[in-house]
């Protein structure tokens, strides 16, 4: 019998100061159920680093021509495409012929570090892409604060990100391996 996805509650307050976006959203997000804390966790610091009043949680995991993230423009065409993960250097390609901005947020420590020296080459083309790490400590101890309802302030400046949840605070500092400039 196939499970259903776990429900979560998220009130994600965000201060953004290098990009001036200081708006509190309220998201119920569909956790798949191969999906781990790490990675629902990572797809909300995700959503906080590129908040927009348009931008949107698709259906993730449960399909493959959508990312997991995206910003329509009101005419529909995709202006923003954000995955997380290690996607195929065919898969990065797509997504970069379909939006005008495509955000890739690898994690996984080691493995991440591989695939990223695997398709590194093929990607220099793409003037619309960037490939934004987060060290496997930062994603590790994220996964810890995941829970069904959660009140999360993330706070940006100058790159660096703190992420509170009740009496814990995290800082993350993303690790830009490909600018899209």
């Amino acid at each position: 019998m196939a499970q259903n996805a776990t429900i979560y509650k998220i009130e994600l307050s965000v201060c953004d100061m290098d990009r001036h976006y200081y708006e509190t959203h309220k998201l119920t997000v569909a956790k798949h159920p191969s999906e781990t804390d790490e990675r629902l966790m990572v797809r909300l610091l995700a959503f906080a680093l590129n908040a927009h009043e348009h931008l949107e949680l698709t259906k993730g995991l449960s399909t493959d021509d959508e990312p997991d993230i995206w910003q329509k423009s009101l005419s529909g065409e995709i202006d923003l495409w954000v995955a997380l993960g290690l996607p195929s250097e065919k898969v990065v390609r797509q997504s970069c012929s379909k939006a005008k901005s495509v955000i890739v947020y690898p994690y996984g420590g080691k493995t991440a570090e591989m695939w990223w020296e695997k398709i590194q080459n093929s990607t220099s083309r793409f003037d619309n892409l960037r490939v934004v790490n987060f060290a496997q400590a930062d994603t590790t101890a994220l996964a810890q604060l995941a829970n069904r309802a959660m009140k999360l302030q993330v706070n940006i400046q100058e790159g660096d990100v703190m992420i509170g949840l009740d009496e814990t605070t995290l800082y993350v500092t993303p690790q830009i391996w490909k600018d899209d400039s």
